[in-house]
């Protein structure tokens, strides 16, 4: 059975009291609510107002760094909300990494919400992506599967299609083989969110973009990274708003690479995450769409 990498360290609520009381103890008496259980990090709601999020493994603790780094410098600039440290942890005899407080950003995540209903996200998402698609600094984050040149993804794509956890391989294969040939970016490294699929985009009441979570993938690199977004999270018309919303900023050549990045993206969820049922459909249905063009 495909599951979710295995936590490190177990993140539980008394290791999250702990942390405050040492750390931050003016915020350790507030109420805690475990929110989510990812890939990388656990999630607790802090009070009203704010959420402790914390690395279960060693591989996300320096992505918590960068975000820690990064993120304040970017979040001005952007249209909507994004989890900005307004607090930050460091290593403890109890625990192994640094760790963040971060503001609580409410609504609901478009995983959540049929695609035929994510459509009204479009526009200012594509705000969203022309505001963080700015020229990174000389030190921004590499990351070593996101931003970087599609076919360094060919042998990760091509085991998940070959191990039979894939829908129809046989046609996202081929899909696969044409896209991953697309030129590589050879313009500046951009700043890029790295991982802007539904689950990581929360909507409003009426449907719109409330804020933008989960930064832990952020890096340099290129931009067709983000555009997968047309992929992963609308069908036809909202891929049409989205796509119209941002014309005349990529090429052709870098939407086919976020075609491809929505495959690779959509590989992945659906060949590891059994035990994640809202990213195993999310990874079923950005196929089809991945698939329907």
């Amino acid at each position: 059975m495909a599951r979710m990498p295995v936590a490190e360290v177990r993140v539980d609520e008394a290791l999250v009291r702990h942390l405050l009381a040492e750390q931050h103890a003016d915020l350790a008496a507030l109420p805690l609510q475990l929110v989510a259980n990812g890939w990388d990090n656990v999630l607790w709601r802090l009070g009203a107002d704010l959420a402790v999020r914390v690395p279960r493994r060693r591989q996300a603790a320096v992505l918590v760094e960068h975000e820690q780094r990064w993120l304040p410098e970017l979040a001005p600039h952007l249209p909507v909300p994004v989890p900005a440290p307004v607090r930050t942890g460091r290593p403890a005899a109890v625990y192994p990494w640094h760790w963040s407080v971060v503001p609580w950003l409410a609504g609901t995540p478009a995983a959540h919400v049929p695609v035929v209903e994510r459509g009204a996200a479009a526009e200012m998402l594509a705000r969203f992506v022309i505001e963080l698609h700015r020229p990174a600094p000389r030190g921004a984050p590499l990351n070593p599967v996101r931003g970087v040149p599609l076919v360094t993804r060919d042998a990760a794509v091509r085991e998940r299609l070959a191990d039979g956890a894939v829908p129809d391989p046989g046609r996202v294969g081929a899909l696969w083989k044409e896209l991953v040939s697309t030129p590589p970016w050879e313009g500046p490294p951009s700043w890029i969110h790295g991982d802007l699929h539904p689950a990581n985009l929360l909507l409003d009441d009426d449907g719109g973009l409330a804020a933008v979570i989960d930064f832990g993938d952020m890096a340099a690199g290129d931009p067709a990274t983000d555009l997968a977004t047309a992929w992963l999270t609308f069908e036809a018309a909202g891929r049409r708003r989205l796509v119209a919303a941002l014309a005349g900023r990529y090429d052709d050549a870098t939407w086919r690479r976020g075609r491809g990045w929505a495959l690779c993206m959509a590989t992945a969820m659906a060949a590891h995450s059994d035990d994640a049922p809202v990213l195993a459909a999310v990874g079923r249905e950005s196929l089809r769409q991945v698939l329907e063009g």
